[in-house]
């Protein structure tokens, strides 16, 4: 006789481990598969985000910088230090201390909440039922009222560059590396191809980036691009635009690149080759015939604006449906579907979720770009505000970026708000908050920020919109 709940989560990420614990806080038995091993060899909750994504690329990103402020930094501030070094299996070795203390964390969460988790492969079939194919091979059979899918994403592999996990990998290869490649190459300009660039490039890696796009950051404002780009140039990494990867030979302990741009063929020898592509949702394998659940041209499970799949008691969330792959996009997908199913209302507003690069500066955005604006055809105003002319970016010594607000050139209402600069993975919140409230330009420009902040630029900035900010010439 199988067991029975009112809910099963495939999937223990940002968006399946969220969604488990909200649901059974409703009061619905609840049950969460997952097949994640962590590096001890044990079952580890937390998917891609805490084991192999968000939390060790933070963990290192924060490492490199504070080694790279100890080389570089430190001196404007009178101090130094002789012949600084860095132990990379011991970076390596905090970084997963802190991954085992958030998946340990969601263990705990899993109990306190009476969430019941099942550690196998999960296999969705017709009427709700699952089956669970254990980690011990044994095979657990499940039946629920309601289904909800979280199966995440996994990289794109490209066929003439395939990992083999030591010369050649992916975003969980680039967190392992047992000491700082001579040359790194990456394959890919974007969010894991730069946070990962910058962490080995920090440590002394000379790092060359290949993006196939011909724009920088295409999917960002281009103002807040080229302000990046240029830091990056400062700092080293050579990103090479319009660049095609065609071939990826290991020879000996080398990897030998060929690719076109502009100029036509050429050839590149590194170390190390992260390639950082992109991901796809991870759907293959989860579902059974007749499940009636469908997928799209790109593997996505369709769903509609409420993440529900059509298809009775069965819903699915974060990477493996439409929109950003972001695991905070994940997780309020999954708190809005366990309170629908609870009864309640739910909803997430896909138009309002902040992006962030963990470089150095940091780049985040909420809203439209001004591009993309442009091409839709809607009036618009803008305003900027640069970093340097702010008081307290200049005594910490982090004048680098810029503030832009975009709003409506009739109504005044919010648009899109970008920024590059430190610490603006926490200060894009503030636009978040304005732009859920359908606030203008001008609702930010009358509100009092402390002095001296960095948030200052978004109050001169968003007073830039009327030509009217105070600590510049418009």
């Amino acid at each position: 006789m199988s067991e029975n709940y009112d809910v099963i989560v495939i999937g223990a990420g940002p968006a399946g481990y969220v969604a488990a614990i909200r649901a059974a806080q409703l009061g619905l038995k609840t049950a969460c598969i997952d097949d994640f091993v962590g590096k001890d060899g044990k079952p580890a909750l937390g998917g891609t985000c805490l084991n192999v994504g968000c939390i060790p690329s933070k963990a290192l990103l924060d490492s490199s910088k504070q080694f790279h402020n100890l080389t570089h930094s430190f001196a404007v501030h009178g101090i130094s230090a002789a012949n600084p070094s860095i132990d990379v299996n011991t970076m390596v070795g905090r970084k997963d201390k802190i991954v085992k203390q958030f998946t340990g964390g969601i263990t705990l969460l899993f109990k306190a909440n009476k969430v019941t988790p099942y550690a196998g492969y999960a296999t969705l079939k017709a009427n709700r039922a699952v089956s669970v194919k254990g980690l011990d091979g044994t095979v657990t059979e499940l039946t629920a009222t309601n289904v909800i899918i979280a199966t995440g994403s996994v990289p794109i592999e490209l066929p003439f560059a395939k990992f083999d996990n030591k010369y050649i990998v992916d975003n969980a290869g680039a967190l392992d590396f047992t000491s700082v490649p001579k040359r790194l190459g990456v394959i890919g300009a974007g969010v894991i191809g730069l946070e990962l660039g910058s962490v080995w490039k920090r440590l002394g890696a000379e790092v060359t980036i290949l993006e196939a796009l011909p724009d920088f950051l295409a999917a960002a404002d281009q103002d807040v691009a080229k302000a990046a780009a240029r830091e990056f140039k400062k700092q080293g990494l050579d990103i090479r635009l319009g660049a095609k990867l065609s071939k990826a030979d290991i020879k000996g302990e080398e990897v030998h690149l060929t690719y076109t741009d502009a100029k036509g063929e050429q050839s590149l020898v590194v170390d190390k080759l992260l390639v950082a592509v992109g991901r796809r949702a991870h759907t293959r394998g989860f579902l059974a015939e007749g499940t009636g659940v469908n997928v799209d041209e790109r593997g996505r499970i369709a769903v509609d604006e409420h993440c529900y799949t059509g298809v009775e008691g069965v819903w699915a969330i974060g990477d493996c449906v439409r929109g950003p792959m972001l695991a905070h996009k994940g997780s309020e997908e999954g708190i809005a579907v366990a309170e629908l199913i609870a009864g309640k209302p739910g909803h997430v507003n896909l138009d309002t979720v902040p992006w962030v690069i963990y470089t150095e500066p940091e780049i985040a955005w909420v809203g439209k770009t001004e591009e993309q604006l442009k091409a839709e055809g809607v009036p618009y105003k803008t305003g900027s505000f640069p970093f340097a002319a702010i008081g307290r970016a200049v005594a910490m010594n982090e004048t680098a970026g810029l503030v832009k607000v975009i709003a409506h050139a009739e109504t005044d209402r919010l648009l899109g708000v970008h920024m590059v600069g430190a610490c603006v993975s926490e200060m894009v919140h503030e636009a978040v908050v304005a732009m859920e409230f359908h606030g203008s330009a001008e609702d930010l420009a009358r509100i009092c920020h402390a002095h001296p902040t960095l948030s200052e630029a978004v109050h001169e900035a968003a007073l830039a919109v009327d030509k009217r900010a105070i600590h510049k010439t418009n």
